[in-house]
């Protein structure tokens, strides 16, 4: 089987080439296509036209691996190897021209099942800032490419100060109160709350020491798959309800002693 580094490597790649035709796209003015849960959940031209790119490309490369990606669905493979893609992910700060949306990309081994799976190779960019974030299953979490690049690690909690926390909410009017009340419970523990609106930045974050940690419910397997990854590979935890592995109920992301705070004080209640 190919190496992690080597499935980093091939994504990095394909991540960049996808993340300079979303950019050109969002340049040249966005199309909304579709919704989907909810009104306010939007699908761009632009997202299906990058997830194409990035499923022509691994078709090319790596025939025989499956994929798993957010606007076409998966594809069984023959490898043991599925690639899990969003193509934008912070969709609604695209289309309103904020720059914190990100290309995520993740090559996991086993069943594509984020309760089952094994992730071996992440990466996370951002073309409109300029940033790439990348892990590879037992080499660390890394800020760029190359000589230059940055190893990432997570911020050591302070619990006197308090932590800066992200976090977000679902496109469903009808559990809106339910997150309201969990953010509530977590605010004893926050220095701050910001709600960047990419869980994939939010989750590279964590892993750079931007922030102290990440809680939100209602992600898919695509949203969290490489972020994930370049969080544990930075010395943080990821789970989500208490004992769980990340999923639609849940998902903590933060170093290892604000992460047992955060399930402590998110599980008072849920």
């Amino acid at each position: 089987m190919t190496s992690p580094t080597d499935l980093t490597r091939l994504a990095t790649d394909i991540a960049r080439e996808a993340g300079e035709l979303a950019r050109r796209r969002r340049g040249e003015g966005v199309r909304i296509a579709a919704t989907k849960s909810a009104l306010a959940d939007i699908v761009t031209a632009a997202d299906r036209e990058v997830e194409a790119l990035i499923r022509g490309r691994l078709a090319q490369e790596r025939p025989r691996d499956g994929f798993f990606g957010e606007e076409s669905g998966a594809e069984q493979g023959s490898s043991g190897i599925t690639w899990v893609v969003d193509p934008i992910d912070g969709t609604v700060n695209y289309a309103y021209g904020i720059p914190s949306y990100a290309v995520s990309i993740a090559a996991v081994e086993g069943e594509p099942d984020p309760t089952r799976w094994r992730a071996l190779a992440a990466v996370v960019f951002a073309p409109a800032l300029g940033e790439l974030f990348q892990a590879s299953a037992g080499e660390g979490a890394w800020l760029g490419t190359g000589p230059d690049a940055q190893l990432l690690a997570v911020r050591a909690h302070a619990p006197e100060a308090g932590g800066l926390i992200a976090t977000g909410f679902g496109y469903d009017p009808a559990t809106h109160a339910g997150d309201l009340a969990r953010l509530t419970r977590v605010m004893p523990l926050a220095r701050d709350i910001r709600r960047i609106g990419s869980a994939a930045l939010d989750l590279s974050y964590v892993a750079a020491g931007r922030l102290d940690g990440y809680f939100e419910r209602g992600l898919h397997p695509w949203d969290h798959a490489a972020g994930a990854l370049i969080v544990e590979e930075a010395g943080g935890r990821v789970g989500g309800l208490p004992g769980g592995r990340p999923g639609n109920d849940l998902t903590i992301a933060a170093g290892p002693d604000l992460f047992v705070a955060l399930e402590a004080a998110i599980a008072a209640r849920d």
